[in-house]
């Protein structure tokens, strides 16, 4: 039988270890909710952070998120972003980030990162908008052109090149910040309708500047404006699919030589990150010039993701012959 004594010393540690355990248990509440704060700002007062993985979602950030955040671009300007890998730093920062906004299927690593460390906390921005099939380096549909970067995702996911697409990525991404910071709700709600408008407004112009043309071809070094095409009643031909490391077959070369004659296409289009060799051996085999067409998947020289697609609308209306 236990004594008095033994009694009380077992009531006595069983008291301690219950004060233990509740301040283990408040000190870890404490973290959570320091470690929340830190990534969603918590108050008026403060910032949420956020992180884009590559330049175009990294500028849409910005433009909703104001001074509400502070925006970490994962792809550094002038970089291909198909081919980013991670830092250590820049993957441990995914852990102390509000959101995170990407596209699945552009980045590999992007994406792996994502998965492993901000399931919780990422936008794809692919859900937000009806995406388009992946074409093949033929430029047929499937899923092929979605697995060229590592990911099996079957669409084409450069929509940014679609303006009117692209602002509902923006009224998305304002709900999103609304719900992860609270405190500023109001703010990134106005900021995104504001964007759109933007945007919309970016659409009409492109429309009516591309809505007499002589010629609805585009020839491009590889198949990044499916959704630019698909707004605007464009037909793209790439000279090699999703992929712009790609190397194209012979027979993609002569295939696309062929269609830039019957064609009669004036120019082929080029692109800042990726070597023009093989278009420009092309435009002298056809007879043609060359001109840069931007994907806009890196930081301008000059200007933003507005200004971006303006160029790219005049290098449009000269290579078809717009009125």
């Amino acid at each position: 039988m236990m004594s008095d004594s033994s009694r009380r010393i077992r009531m006595r540690a069983a008291g301690l270890l219950a004060l233990i355990t509740a301040l283990a248990a408040t000190s870890a509440c404490g973290a959570d909710a320091a470690g929340s704060a830190a990534r969603t700002g918590g108050s008026p007062g403060e910032k949420t952070d956020v992180t884009a993985a590559m330049y175009p979602l990294e500028w849409l950030a910005g433009q909703v998120g104001g001074p509400d955040v502070t925006v970490t671009g994962l792809t550094k300007p002038g970089t291909e972003p198909h081919d980013l890998e991670l830092a250590l730093t820049q993957v441990a920062g995914l852990e102390q980030t509000g959101l995170v906004v990407y596209i699945k299927g552009v980045q590999p690593a992007v994406d792996e990162a994502v998965e492993q460390h901000a399931a919780d906390r990422g936008f794809d921005a692919a859900t937000a908008v009806e995406t388009i099939p992946a074409t093949t380096e033929e430029g047929h549909e499937g899923e092929a052109g979605g697995e060229e970067h590592g990911h099996d995702v079957g669409y084409d996911p450069h929509l940014w090149l679609d303006p009117a697409r692209f602002a509902t990525v923006a009224t998305q991404l304002g709900e999103k910040l609304a719900a992860a910071d609270p405190a500023h709700a109001q703010g990134y709600k106005d900021r995104a309708a504001k964007t759109a408008a933007d945007l919309g407004a970016l659409d009409g112009e492109i429309a009516r500047g591309l809505g007499t043309c002589a010629s609805d071809v585009i020839l491009t070094s590889h198949s990044a404006f499916g959704y630019l095409a698909d707004r605007y009643k464009l037909r793209q031909v790439g000279i090699s699919g999703l992929d712009p490391d790609a190397e194209p077959s012979p027979a993609r070369i002569a295939e696309v030589a062929k269609v830039a004659k019957q064609e009669k296409v004036t120019t082929i289009f080029t692109e800042t990150l990726v070597s023009p060799k093989v278009a420009e051996v092309l435009a002298q085999e056809v007879g043609a010039k060359t001109a840069v067409l931007d994907p806009v998947e890196s930081q301008p020289a000059n200007g933003d993701y507005l200004s971006a697609m303006r160029q790219n609308l005049t290098a449009l209306q000269t290579a078809l012959s717009c009125s």
